[in-house]
């Protein structure tokens, strides 16, 4: 259990570094620039040296301060960026991506999670790396989910959510092909993935009687049977159980109907049998506002709903509406969290 945080404490977000050749670190030079008066603190571990450099490319005039302690980012946020210091030891140049800066960026990742364990941060927000230059340095993880679960040692699979103000949807299969990613599907994980989403809504989220839905897999949610019998080997049954476990949750509904603007005002989140089955109608109705979220986490994490964008890096041109809202939703969410644990505690 990670250690509670007193509501009455000003405690900061972290933001990592991601790959230095990538539209992280401008964006988040953009969100502070563009949005400190009404952000919560927050503080990024990255090179200050390159963030400055970086401002002067993109053409922004922005005061950066080192910082040597989490604390500080509090009193220093109003008048100048705070950067924890995590030095790149080879020249960046945006868009080209290089290996001798993986080291870096998981070293930013894990003074991150150190100190989310400490109670110096009150959440995670990880901006966009680019897996295969890590990997060329060993990095074994499938992606930020993966690693960060190992690294705090999860007994619990740690569950994929994308959020906007317009719709909530979490895929039971990720990253996988889809002929894999049927074969993905079962009872439990479906169960799996609802439970963990029907707590977090409760605990992150701040909703007393969450509302689940969830997707069939085949067109017209298998018509009865006649389009594919997955629904009711075991789609229905995982419905049917955990209604019985006393969640609201219903379906399966056939997808190409359940994403519309009246359909989604019934439910707070919609739980999706495959990636591009949430993501597509996620992008398409808030392409530039999405966020990441894993859930089942001991701490609150967030990320854009975007990669690396080498291809406009240190142009300036990158929009920074998914971090920024990545950032508010980590802050609401550590907020509701704390309340919730504050409310659970005796005494």
């Amino acid at each position: 259990m990670l250690p509670l945080i007193s509501t009455g404490q000003k405690i900061p977000t972290a933001i990592t570094m991601g790959d230095p050749a990538g539209i992280g670190g401008e964006l988040v030079l953009k969100i502070w620039k563009e949005n400190k008066k009404f952000l919560k603190p927050f503080f990024i571990i990255d090179d200050p040296n390159r963030l400055s450099s970086l401002a002067k490319r993109i053409g922004l005039e922005i005061p950066i301060k080192t910082i040597t302690h989490p604390s500080k980012a509090v009193s220093v946020f109003p008048n100048s960026l705070p950067v924890l210091k995590e030095i790149i030891e080879v020249k960046i140049k945006p868009g080209q991506p290089n290996p001798r800066s993986a080291s870096a960026v998981i070293r930013s990742i894990d003074r991150g999670i150190e100190l989310i364990k400490a109670g110096q941060a009150c959440a995670l927000v990880t901006n966009p790396i680019h897996k295969s230059t890590l990997y060329k340095k060993g990095f074994s993880y499938p992606g930020h989910t993966e690693y960060l679960a190992a690294k705090i040692s999860s007994e619990v699979a740690p569950v994929m959510m994308l959020a906007s103000d317009k719709v909530r949807v979490v895929p039971v299969t990720t990253h996988l092909a889809l002929s894999e990613a049927i074969k993905g599907l079962s009872k439990s994980a479906i169960k799996h993935c609802a439970i963990i989403t029907y707590k977090a809504l409760k605990s992150d989220f701040g909703l007393k009687s969450p509302k689940l839905a969830i997707a069939g897999l085949n067109p017209h949610a298998g018509e009865n049977g006649y389009l594919g019998n997955e629904e009711k080997l075991f789609i229905e049954p995982a419905v049917k159980k955990l209604q019985s476990k006393g969640m609201n949750i219903n379906g399966p509904f056939p997808a190409d109907t359940l994403f519309h603007e009246q359909a989604r005002e019934k439910y707070d989140a919609i739980i999706c049998m495959y990636h591009d089955q949430a993501l597509i109608p996620l992008k398409t109705i808030a392409f530039h506002r999405g966020v990441n979220v894993t859930l089942g986490l001991p701490f609150v994490r967030t990320s854009p709903d975007h990669g690396t964008a080498f291809d406009i890096a240190g142009t300036g041109k990158a929009n920074s509406g998914s971090l920024l809202a990545a950032i508010l939703l980590a802050q609401k969410m550590a907020k509701n969290r704390q309340q919730k644990q504050n409310n659970e505690t005796p005494g």
